[in-house]
Formats: structure tokens, C-alpha cells, sequence
């Protein structure tokens, strides 16, 4: 997403989106850009967006962000981490506000408090909550649960950690890979026979981003197999699952807007610390009688 300036002092802002999850009402661009309107940023007034970038996906990383670049915006709002270096790769001056897992262990800043480069943004730190996730799944009388990966979001580390946590607790854990969306409905489908009692999918837009085509995929599927699931986002509970931890996603895109608007108005990303999501928020919705 991409903008052009419409007045004077017009500040054009182009926000790149998370590769393989079309914008909702929630997570979109326009999620972000309401949340500017208080701080005097209104779009078709003093700020402009151009809508490049969305639906992306990995094998076109490189193109979009030269795409991008090229627009010369006085934001690019991007993520996750891949998105971000491709980017990175290519300028060192117009600002990047992201949101990934780790913003320091992926190396795309050099610190939490002195990001020291034209990127800040979020650190969701999701594989630390993703453990917390499974704590709340294995609840006594639960033998065997099972991790949904995004397969090219879940390192091997972190997946060797969840299952010794598991196996700590005498519960077998298995992992299932999900290559992409067309895979989602196998993946559950071949989790349940296996017969895992509970699943956990871990943090990816591919499962999680709440009201986007995929989580409606995985919601209606886990109710259809009665699997009880955790996921990301407090939202995706409220939508029917049984449970949610982590910070609501809309509060995210606040804080992203929030940096936005100090970018705007001429603050270095070096100058904007970036930050952690070290607490959650957790909700229960499903009811036992929707998963027994």
C-alpha cells in the first residue's frame, strides 16, 4: 500500500502488507490509518495511501519491495521479518515500521531501546507465548496435543522446545506442517485422526489474523472435527474458538499507528524504541459442550 501527498505539508505513507493474508476491516489499512485520524493524519486530506503491496506472497518478495522503494513514501509499514529485509536490502533512508517476531534475534534492529537504523515498529515475541498457549492446552487428561505450523514460520528450535515442554508433562506431541492455505483443511483433518485432543496453532497470519479468509478456513474446520484450539489472538476465541492468548490485535495496530504518526511528523525510526509484547490478554469462549 503506497501513498501520494493531496495538500500542502501532505505526508505520503505506504504500508506493505503481511504476505499471504488479505486486509479485514481489522487488520488492513484501514485499521491504521482511523487510528491517524486523531493525531491530524486524514487520509484524502493531508495524507495519501497508495494500495500496493497487499496479498503478497514470499516468491515476490524482492519485486514488490523494489516496487515499493521505488514509490519513495515517507513510510512503508511492512512485515514480517522477511518482508522487512527485503526491504532493508534496498534502503537504509525511508522509514520501516514493522511488526515481526524478535525485531533483534531476527536482526533487522540492534536493539530494543536503540533500534539504530530506519526501522522499529513491534516484537510480538510469539514463540514465548506460543509455549504459554500449550501450557493452557494440556490440561490434566490431555495425552496427546498437537502444533499447527505455518511451514515457513515455525523454526525447528522452537518446535523441539513445545515438545520437550510436552513430554515434561507426559503429554505426546506431534507437529503438523502447513505449507498454505490450501493445505489447512488436510492438515486438520489428518490431526484429528491421529487422535490429538487438542490443537495449538502457532503464530502465523496464516491461522490467526481474526475476520481474514484463512482463520474462518480454520475455524469452521476445527468446530466441524471438534477439536478444541488456541490461537494468537484474543479475537479468534471471541469468534468461536475455544481460546485465545496474546494482545488483542487491534491494540497492535494501534501501537503501529501511534509510530506512524511519530514517523510523520519527523522522528527517526532510530529514535522510536521498538516494542515488545511481553504481556497478554487471555480469553475463553468455546464451550464445552461445543467440543466434547
Amino acid at each position: 500500500m503506497a501513498a501520494r501527498g493531496v495538500g500542502p505539508g501532505a505526508r505520503p505513507c505506504l504500508s506493505s502488507r503481511v504476505p499471504g493474508s488479505r486486509p479485514t476491516s481489522v487488520t488492513g489499512p484501514d485499521c491504521i490509518i482511523r487510528r491517524t485520524a486523531p493525531q491530524r493524519f486524514v487520509e484524502g486530506q493531508n495524507l495519501a495511501v497508495i494500495p500496493d503491496g497487499f496479498d503478497a506472497d514470499y516468491g515476490h518478495l524482492s519485486e514488490l519491495a523494489a516496487a515499493l522503494v521505488k514509490a519513495a513514501p515517507d513510510a512503508i509499514i511492512a512485515g514480517p521479518a522477511r518482508a522487512l529485509q527485503a526491504l532493508q536490502s534496498l534502503t537504509h533512508t525511508i522509514p520501516l515500521i514493522g511488526m515481526t517476531e524478535d525485531m533483534v534475534a531476527e536482526g533487522v534492529v540492534a536493539s530494543f531501546a536503540r533500534p539504530g537504523s530506519n526501522i522499529t515498529g513491534i516484537s510480538l515475541l510469539s514463540p514465548e507465548l506460543d509455549t504459554k498457549r500449550q501450557e493452557i492446552l494440556a490440561v490434566p487428561g490431555a495425552r496427546k496435543i498437537a502444533a499447527m505450523a505455518a511451514a515457513n514460520a515455525a523454526p525447528e528450535y522452537h518446535l523441539q522446545a513445545l515438545e520437550h515442554a510436552a513430554r515434561s508433562r507426559g503429554v505426546e506431541f506431534l507437529v503438523f506442517r502447513v505449507g498454505g492455505p490450501g493445505e489447512i483443511i488436510s492438515a486438520i483433518d489428518a490431526a484429528k485422526a491421529s487422535g490429538v485432543e487438542a490443537l495449538n496453532f502457532l503464530a502465523s497470519p496464516l491461522f490467526s489474523v481474526p475476520g481474514s479468509q484463512t482463520n474462518r478456513v480454520v475455524l469452521d474446520r476445527v468446530a466441524a472435527v471438534r477439536l478444541p484450539s488456541i490461537f494468537q489472538f484474543p479475537e479468534t476465541a471471541e469468534a468461536g474458538a475455544l481460546a485465545g492468548y496474546g494482545a488483542r490485535i487491534t491494540d497492535l495496530y494501534s501501537q503501529r499507528a501511534r509510530i506512524t504518526v511519530q514517523v510523520l511528523r519527523g522522528t527517526k525510526p532510530a529514535d522510536i524504541p521498538s516494542n515488545r509484547i511481553n504481556s497478554a490478554g487471555y480469553q475463553s469462549e468455546g464451550r464445552k459442550g461445543d467440543w466434547s
